[in-house]
């Protein structure tokens, strides 16, 4: 899932950086953040590093809630806690091959193989993938894992029956489109992809669960990268922003079909505030965006 790291304008220009990652930030030498444009290669370069450096930290706060030690992993698709066993938006999973794209630690795609299915799961970090790992050797299903980019997914032409990605490498990726395309490219036809990111509205809020975060201080509109960098200026840390409109059209340009758009409501029973994400927030306004979409059938001939 993706980080809470989003800062203020304010913040951005006095350098300041979130204590919540501070073991990360001291390991990368992280010193300020600004706003600035990434491309692909130091995007992904970064969010290698930092994924590598916060796992252990990542996983102290979030392990319990994504299952990720539960024998047979669990597939929880948001913060408000939607699970794909309710809400089973891939569809039947049984006998597919399914690709899980920014898998972390792998607690999804371990949860697809329990019910049935062939997944594999890909990510940029070998230290999550390692935690993954290591769960795996403590019992249950295993899912094989690859070490890769979403931007150039290294498998071969309609390999897939379904794509999913829970907080994954969307955000974190210089060019989300490209990302839409060889998904395209990996599914068959009919083949379904979904995947859950922070709502774009996020975006323009202070990263803060109380009420300094229910400000809206950041441009919607302004699609300029948040970006850590350490004191020789490199990138440390990159997330990328799209408006509702850009996921949209870069889903239709890859040729797949929107299906559905969910914007999860906080559930009444979950009181849990961690990072950005608290009761208070997610009662006014949206917290996740999954969309559903589809690649069409192939077209049959007229008679």
């Amino acid at each position: 899932m993706s980080e809470d790291h989003s800062a203020t304008l304010d913040e951005a220009r006095d350098g300041r950086v979130d204590p919540r990652h501070a073991q990360a930030n001291a390991l990368l030498g992280t010193v300020g953040v600004t706003r600035a444009k990434v491309d692909s290669h130091s995007s992904q370069r970064a969010s290698r590093k930092w994924w590598d450096a916060d796992a252990e930290a990542y996983h102290e706060t979030h392990a319990d809630f994504l299952g990720v030690d539960s024998p047979a992993g669990e597939f929880v698709w948001c913060p408000e806690g939607l699970h794909e066993g309710d809400w089973r938006l891939l569809g039947d999973v049984e006998g597919k091959r399914i690709l899980e794209i920014g898998c972390g630690s792998a607690p999804c795609a371990r949860w697809l193989a329990a019910h049935g299915a062939h997944p594999v799961g890909l990510d940029i970090s070998r230290s999550m993938l390692d935690r993954g790992l290591a769960a795996m050797a403590a019992g249950g299903p295993h899912v094989p894992l690859v070490q890769a980019g979403a931007e150039e997914l290294p498998f071969a032409d309609e390999s897939f029956d379904l794509a999913c990605s829970a907080f994954g490498a969307v955000p974190f990726v210089a060019d989300s489109g490209r990302v839409m395309r060889e998904v395209h490219r990996i599914l068959k036809p009919g083949g379904r992809w979904v995947f859950s990111v922070n709502h774009p509205m996020r975006w323009i809020f202070p990263d803060d669960p109380g009420p300094d975060g229910l400000r809206a201080t950041i441009p919607y509109f302004d699609r300029t990268p948040y970006v850590e960098l350490d004191a020789d200026g490199e990138p440390t840390y990159v997330e990328h922003h799209r408006t509702v409109g850009d996921r949209v059209r870069e889903i239709v340009a890859a040729g797949l079909t929107l299906v559905d758009l969910i914007e999860p409501d906080w559930p009444e029973w979950l009181d849990r505030e961690w990072g950005q994400w608290s009761p208070l927030r997610g009662e006014i306004f949206p917290g996740t965006a999954i969309f559903v979409t589809e690649k069409p059938q192939l077209e049959t001939g007229r008679p």
